[in-house]
């Protein structure tokens, strides 16, 4: 409680209260100023040179009109005590020593391990003094009187029935960098941002709470949705389950689009086109480049995909750029809506769907168009209809089954 404050000095020191009013003006900071905390707390996410640099760039637009605010020295308000320290300037560690070596020096024990706060020491005296006896607190641990939980009680929610039928949960992963700054993502592998993985966190204690479990989880080759169902299934105390990890369920490929600016390439191209290329049914982005970073046969982790057909063009160019044969698959350089979803339903149709007619629990973590094209299919969505199907980040979708309809 009483505190020597042996590294503190400077302003801190010679005013007592102006550390609490530090303190309490960046509370104020956090809850009231767009983007400070999220400044100010550095993120354990990797990021990219150029997430970082728009990063920057935001916090300083949101940052600028606060930048003049400070607190003033000689407005402190009256020190309440609250410190420990009784209102009283805080009292050094030289000058509780000096205090010891005068104690040796007139043959008084000095013990340099005790309290030496002069209030503290005749609190004490005035205690003993008094003649009230201290009475020790004992504290007893009983038995356990309670039987173990059964299966329908869920630990920490109380009774709660798990929920035994046949059901398909998908979820749109958490938020990542990408997802704050507005850039397109695609294929390229954005891990999840700190408020990512809060929202697969309560996702997973949502499903929880509402009595869910599952026998088998589907995700995407993307790190952000993989993370997803991770987050989700260490929250519900199922980690064990096993994860089925295919490209099929990955986000559509946004081509050239993608890592750029949403509003640069709508400022660039017009609202019309940008839309078409954003929400359209049919319309392709530009494709971007076999050489190029953003292209899939470029990854390492699609190097060994046997369930989609060889490419003769990328196979000649590429043994030819290698002195060998070298077998390349025709892995998508842009996807419409429509290409993306040639994808994913054949996938769930074969895959997914006779795991759920067979009474299984799924749980389907993956990325949003990929789940608008599954919900198009599932949900008999217009065409004209899709582009307004806005899929939110880490809220769980429950289908049912039986009425072909979502619930959350």
């Amino acid at each position: 409680k009483y505190l020597s404050q042996k590294h503190m000095n400077g302003i801190f020191l010679e005013k007592p209260g102006i550390l609490k009013a530090a303190l309490q003006k960046e509370i104020e900071w956090c809850e009231n100023v767009p983007g400070y905390n999220r400044t100010m707390t550095r993120s354990n996410t990797g990021m990219s040179s150029l997430e970082r640099s728009l990063t920057k760039l935001q916090a300083e637009k949101e940052l600028r009109e606060w930048a003049a605010q400070s607190i003033d020295p000689n407005d402190i308000e009256e020190d309440d005590g609250s410190d420990g320290n009784q209102g009283k300037p805080i009292k050094l560690e030289d000058e509780v020593w000096e205090k010891g070596l005068q104690e040796l020096r007139n043959g008084e024990q000095f013990d340099p391990e005790g309290t030496f706060h002069p209030d503290y020491d005749d609190a004490k005296k005035s205690e003993v003094t008094n003649g009230e006896s201290i009475k020790p607190v004992v504290i007893t641990n009983n038995p356990c009187m309670q039987a173990f939980p059964s299966q329908s009680i869920i630990p920490g929610f109380g009774d709660v029935p798990l929920r035994r039928d046949a059901v398909v949960v998908l979820i749109r992963h958490g938020k990542t960098e990408h997802n704050k700054l507005g850039l397109f993502t695609g294929w390229e592998d954005a891990p999840l941002a700190r408020e990512g993985r809060e929202e697969a966190k309560k996702a997973g204690q949502l499903l929880k709470a509402h009595g869910f479990e599952f026998d088998v989880v589907y995700t995407s080759w993307l790190s952000r949705a993989i993370e997803t169902a991770w987050l989700v299934m260490e929250e519900m105390d199922c980690t064990w389950l096993p994860i089925i990890k295919t490209w099929r369920l990955n986000e559509r490929m946004y081509g050239a689009l993608t890592g750029k600016s949403k509003a640069m390439v709508e400022q660039k191209y017009g609202e019309k086109q940008f839309k078409a290329w954003r929400r359209g049914y049919t319309v392709r982005p530009p494709p971007v480049s076999s050489f190029s970073v953003d292209y899939p046969g470029n990854d390492m982790r699609y190097k060994h995909l046997n369930d989609i057909r060889i490419s003769i063009s990328e196979t000649i160019m590429r043994s030819f750029d290698s002195g060998k044969i070298s077998l390349h698959r025709k892995l998508p350089k842009a996807e419409s809506l429509k290409m993306c979803m040639d994808r994913t339903i054949p996938y769930y149709q074969e895959q997914i769907a006779p795991q759920a007619d067979s009474g299984k629990r799924v749980l389907i973590s993956s990325s949003e168009n990929a789940i608008r094209g599954l919900l198009m299919t599932l949900c008999d969505i217009p065409e004209e209809n899709i582009s307004e199907l806005e899929i939110p980040n880490g809220l769980p979708m429950i289908y049912d089954l039986k009425s072909r309809g979502i619930k959350l």
